[in-house]
């Protein structure tokens, strides 16, 4: 039986023979049991055994069995939880009602119940039970649970003829002895239930517990009465093809009175949620308003509550009179049958017969029509109503799609937008007034400043009421929707208003408006329904969605209020900053006013990879870009303006801040680097003209507007730019192109403006993805690539392979000051690690634990300037001198550097280290390589490296 069954499954003896079926029998425990029940039941617990027995005894039906069935396990075991009645039918089927479902014919169940014996395991297989019983009877059980299956047992047949799964504690020796005598009697009840309906050969009604088992069995219809009824039903269901639920309730409420001669019939339809009974046809007339009650009008609640008929003399007085009223005459007889769905087994509606013919009062034949009549066409009419549902919201939900439309085209202006929620919510409604209020958390008061019929204009005060007072105030306070049948009946209605004006307000229909948190921003209020007596349930569910795309719009209008402002304020912001970088035309005249310096005047080594052009002043870098672009020959290829290169190069320089490494000197460093490339690897002969343009300007834009931290730390600290690009990642490098971008697009800064649109478009996207490149990670993601492309041959017809030395290159430059001397590549180092532990100092203030090589008190700066040149620098410029023979010297300088540091690290290992300061030991280290005389005599003045002289930037890692 498997582990999840493994206690012992119990066997039971043999039932009686079949002699005894169909009579009332008492079965006695074999004697040998005897003693033992006797000694082990009390007195209640006999009397609830023989209750359960009496139970069984009295069932005639399949349905009364189920119940019997049923209460007699929840008796005898008051810890059960639940309980599904199985009932054999045609011969192979076990069925069930509550839900309708079939026992499956494979499975674990099914090998229990073959074995025909009780088991009790730990569970059972919630793929083979009804969603209702999976909670209670579903593996895994706690311990304190179990599930019991109970196959009762035809002997004869040798075959289970129903089953009971059952959910409750594990079974004592008094619960087995007690299951043993019920199984027994649930047999032979189970055995005449199925003689019975044998010899009774009726078509099979809905189950319905009204026929009580004497009016089964002693309810006399002849043959030919039944044919002639049989025959009327199958004419009945031939005309029954309309779309129409009137229509059908028409055509079957004429049956009805044919059938029960009586003067009139009707139908009472329950709604879906069971709060309410409608009546749309009353006879052969289709009311114009259909007539709702609430379910609990009198003893109507109770049909359908317990599933039995009441006649006239069930109901009160009070309940005659109001049922006169909406028939139009005078009842003097009433059979009220409720009417089960064949598919769930809830009532669907209440079948009413009044005043039968001849004065006579309504009998159990009349009550066997009504229901012989549902059986056959309940299912079409409850398919026929929910089609008019579907239907209905079909429209419902077209109108809400146009109302959608309506709002979500108004959200630039929230007066508009409200005026517009009125005029939908009047039209979908049929309200005569609607009103909209806004919530005021401040002065927590409801605000109106748009009436029904138009716009409070600004002279006018805008009219104001407490948040917790009246029907709209209630409605604020408690979220709830508030539908008043009749106004002046209701306690929070205020009469003033109607006496004053003389309107008269019948019935208000008042619905929150939410936000997406579910907390309430308005109030809508319609009043006086037009075409009914008041607003329903379809009113309701209407205002509830609605109420929803009002909360969306409103919610919206507000938040793009805020952003349009936001634009302003931030418009407002770059105007004046770019007011403060403005570069005067006096600038660019200084400037320009000695002409383009040629580079060799500049140094006679400048073009050479052993030129440092941090050698050359502050002021005089911007001429050095002029010069560069000159000596390139971009000026003239590209028609470029001379004042507009001049203002943008001056722009760019005052878009870089000042922090110790990423600023405008490491920018004009990078930028020489690109030139150096240019002039002594060949460039032209891998790269189209454009793509080496767009890296020269790259390189000078890369690091525009840094601040002196890294990616990791804008989304840590949620910085305004983290806002804006971490979803896209790469943070710092989206921002610099920005900067770029908006420097261009500053009046007389636009160097490409003599180009096409195609090549405009083109040179964005290159500068785009080559400043994207300066981040590191992008570098590490597409190496191997790179390193492919250079075993397989780089190949200058290839746009992926342009593409790819493009950003190699531009990492290249990016990190050129290590291709330089020690002494430069000592200083940038020092710049780098003061920057980097600037931010180490930030993350500390933030509560962040830094990296260690952003922590001054823990990084050693020889070890990580190692890892750095092996695992990142090293291996670029190996990969460049791979593809260019020219840069062989670049990676040899590289390599010269890493060693160099390699000694540094030695030594101070040895010593350890001076101080917690990691920057402290540099000086130190410096000034002893120094009196050694390791770097000879260097008359370059390092611009950006010396203590006393303010420096530079970088992109990605920051080297």
């Amino acid at each position: 039986m498997g582990q999840a069954c493994g206690h012992a499954l119990l066997c039971r003896s043999q039932p009686p023979s079949s002699e005894i079926r169909g009579q009332q029998v008492f079965l006695r425990p074999e004697e040998s049991s005897a003693p033992a029940l006797t000694t082990r039941l009390s007195t209640t617990w006999s009397e609830q055994l023989q209750d359960a027995l009496l139970r069984l005894a009295a069932v005639v039906d399949a349905r009364s069995l189920r119940v019997a069935l049923r209460d007699s396990i929840q008796d005898l075991l008051p810890s059960t939880e639940c309980v599904c009645v199985y009932i054999l039918e045609e011969d192979s089927r076990l069925l069930s009602d509550d839900p309708p479902h079939e026992l499956p014919k494979e499975g674990k169940i099914r090998s229990i119940v073959d074995q025909l014996k009780r088991c009790q395991c730990a569970g059972l297989p919630p793929s083979e039970l009804p969603e209702k019983y999976r909670i209670c009877l579903a593996t895994p059980l706690p311990a304190h649970r179990r599930a019991l299956v109970i196959p009762i047992v035809d002997r004869e047949q040798d075959k289970a003829i129903s089953v009971l799964l059952v959910g409750c504690k594990p079974l004592s020796d008094q619960d087995e002895l007690q299951l043993n005598m019920l199984e027994k009697h649930a047999s032979v009840a189970c055995g005449r239930v199925q003689a019975i309906q044998t010899s009774y050969q009726r078509p099979p009604l809905s189950p319905s517990p009204i026929q009580t088992h004497n009016a089964l069995l002693h309810l006399n219809v002849s043959d030919q009465d039944y044919s002639e009824l049989d025959r009327d039903i199958l004419q009945l269901c031939g005309e029954l093809y309309d779309l129409d639920a009137a229509s059908l309730q028409l055509k079957v409420i004429n049956y009805l009175q044919q059938q029960t001669q009586s003067q009139c019939c009707c139908l009472l339809l329950v709604s879906e949620d069971n709060h309410q009974l409608f009546c749309q046809v009353v006879g052969d007339k289709v009311l114009e308003e259909e007539i709702s009650f609430p379910l609990m009008f009198g003893r109507f609640g109770q049909v359908v509550e317990k599933k039995k008929s009441i006649t006239l003399q069930d109901i009160s007085a009070e309940e005659c009179r109001q049922l006169s009223s909406m028939l139009g005459c005078e009842i003097s007889s009433l059979l009220c049958v409720p009417v089960a769905s064949r598919a769930t087994g809830q009532v669907v509606a209440l079948a009413c017969a009044f005043n039968k013919q001849g004065g006579q009062r309504h009998t159990e034949a009349d009550e066997y029509a009504i229901q012989h009549c549902f059986c056959y066409t309940s299912t079409v009419l409850t398919s026929t109503l929910a089609f008019q549902k579907e239907q209905k919201l079909k429209v419902e939900c077209q109108a809400l799609l146009q109302v959608a439309k309506n709002l979500f085209t108004h959200l630039d202006d929230v007066s508009v937008l409200l005026q517009e929620i009125i005029v939908e919510a009047r039209n979908l409604s049929d309200a005569e007034i609607c009103s909209v209020f806004l919530l005021d958390r401040v002065s927590h008061e409801l605000v109106a400043k748009v009436f029904d019929g138009g716009v409070v204009s600004d002279e006018e005060k805008e009219f104001r009421i407490p948040a917790d007072q009246g029907i709209a105030g209630h409605v604020a306070t408690t979220g709830q929707i508030l539908n008043i049948k009749d106004a002046y009946s209701h306690p929070l209605f205020y009469r003033g208003v109607d006496d004053s004006t003389g309107f008269k307000t019948r019935n208000i229909l008042c619905f929150p408006i939410k936000d997406e948190n579910n907390k309430v921003i308005g109030v809508a209020e319609l009043v006086n329904k037009t075409n009914g007596p008041w607003f329903n349930r379809f009113d309701e569910d209407l205002a509830t969605a609605f109420s929803i795309y009002c909360g969306i719009s409103i919610a919206h209008s507000l938040l793009y209020k805020k952003v349009h402002e936001a634009q302003f304020r931030s418009h407002l912001a770059n105007e004046m900053m770019m007011y403060h970088m403005k570069v005067s035309e006096e600038e660019v005249t200084k400037l320009l006013v000695t002409g383009l310096e040629p580079v060799l005047e500049i140094h006679p080594c400048f073009a050479e990879f052993t030129y440092m052009p941090r050698s050359l002043p502050d002021d005089t870098t911007p001429m050095g870009i002029l010069s560069m672009f000159e000596d390139m020959g971009f000026i003239n290829t590209y028609k470029i303006d001379l004042h507009t290169l001049a203002r943008f190069c001056l722009m760019v320089k005052k878009g870089y801040r000042d922090p110790p490494y990423h600023n405008w000197m490491h920018a004009f460093s990078v930028s020489h680097f690109c030139y150096l490339l240019y002039k002594n690897l060949g460039l032209s002969n891998y790269l189209e003209d454009i793509e080496i343009f767009a890296l020269f300007v790259s390189c000078m834009c890369h690091d525009l507007d840094h601040r002196g931290t890294n990616n990791s730390f804008q989304v840590a600290s949620q910085s305004v730019l983290a806002a804006l690009y971490s979803s896209e990642g790469s943070v710092m490098e989206r921002h610099h192109f920005a900067q770029a971008i908006a420097i261009l697009n500053t009046h007389g800064c636009n160097i490409f403006e003599k180009f096409s649109r195609k090549d405009y478009q083109r040179m964005l996207d290159l500068m785009r993805d080559i400043i994207l490149a300066t981040d590191l990670a992008h570098h590490l993601r597409i190496f191997k690539d790179l390193q492919k492309m250079a075993d397989d041959g780089y190949d200058p017809k290839n746009q992926t392979h342009r593409s790819m030395l493009l950003c190699l290159l531009m990492t290249s430059c990016d990190l050129s000051d290590q291709t330089k001397g020690w002494k430069t590549t000592r200083k940038i180092a020092e710049l780098i690690y003061k920057e980097f532990f600037s931010q180490g100092d930030l993350e500390k203030a933030m509560g962040n634990r830094p990296s260690e090589m952003m922590d001054r008190e823990k990084a050693y700066i020889p070890e990580l300037q190692i890892s750095f040149m092996e695992h990142i620098a090293m291996p670029i410029y190996k990969l460049l001198s791979e593809l260019f023979p020219g840069a062989t010297e670049l990676y040899e300088r590289v390599a010269a550097n890493r060693e160099q540091w390699t000694k540094v690290s030695h030594k101070f290992t040895i010593r350890g280290l001076p101080s917690n300061n990691s920057l402290d030991f540099l000086d130190q280290e410096y000034e002893l390589l120094q009196s050694q005389g390791a770097f000879g005599s260097d008359d370059h003045c390092l611009n950006g490296c010396l203590d006393d002289v303010e420096g530079g930037g970088d992109g990605g890692r920051g080297q």
